[in-house]
């Protein structure tokens, strides 16, 4: 998303320092005591291979937590006013570190549970290591969200259906793939999609590394307080 990506670039390098001013209790994380939760405003930790990031970062923001059985098994709860804008990203990344050309295999599985009120999408948030390209697979969106860019057709690529948008954000490029129709679980074959942007599309070079798969929640609001859970998620490589 335009907003999102700087923003989000930002949170990657910043220490946990900045506290959100209204937070509430731990009480928003799940009956069972989970091995952390956070409800600082950059507040991240690495569990399993998986580095876990609150990730507060867009303007009129409300209280959000985040708690976490393990990097795949993790869930937020949000509290965002009814208004625009993207208010955070809570995600669970995975470093990669290989090149389009010389991947073997990329693919992540993912399970969730998320509320039928809200706007937010549940998206696969994908980098390059000199950020220059952003690669967004929405599996789930609710609400008024939408993509950056213009649509630029439709696509099966690692197992779905997608609709294409492309953009620009005047730090990176954007490229959004929307699943046509929503799912809460799956199996996503990345390698596909991001060679199709390479040598189908000549979007990127096959030579770009690709750095991060983060897997998250983009929330545009949440008022009341909602629940959003990763019930299950893996990210493998070779």
């Amino acid at each position: 998303m335009a907003k999102s990506a700087l923003r989000k670039l930002t949170m990657a390098v910043l220490a946990p320092a900045m506290a959100l001013g209204a937070t509430v209790g731990l009480a928003s994380a799940p009956a069972s005591a989970a091995v952390w939760n956070s409800c600082d405003q950059w507040g991240n930790t690495s569990l399993n291979g998986y580095t876990l990031y609150n990730n507060i970062w867009g303007s009129g923001a409300g209280s959000q937590c985040v708690w976490a059985n393990s990097g795949t098994n993790w869930g937020v709860w949000a509290n965002h006013p009814n208004t625009g804008g993207i208010k955070s990203y809570p995600n669970s990344k995975k470093v990669i570190n290989k090149t389009i050309a010389s991947l073997g295999s990329l693919t992540s599985n993912y399970n969730v549970t998320v509320p039928s009120s809200g706007a937010y999408n549940t998206s696969y948030d994908i980098w390059d290591t000199d950020y220059d390209y952003e690669i967004m697979l929405w599996v789930n969106y609710n609400g008024a969200v939408g993509p950056l860019g213009g649509y630029e057709g439709n696509v099966n690529l690692g197992g779905h259906n997608w609709n294409v948008y492309k953009g620009t954000n005047g730090h990176n490029e954007v490229f959004s793939f929307l699943r046509t129709s929503d799912s809460n679980s799956g199996t996503v074959d990345i390698k596909p999609v991001l060679q199709w942007l390479a040598y189908t599309k000549g979007w990127m070079s096959s030579n770009e590394t690709i750095g991060d798969v983060q897997f998250g929640y983009e929330i545009t609001s949440s008022s009341g307080g909602l629940n959003f859970n990763t019930n299950n998620l893996t990210v493998s490589s070779s």
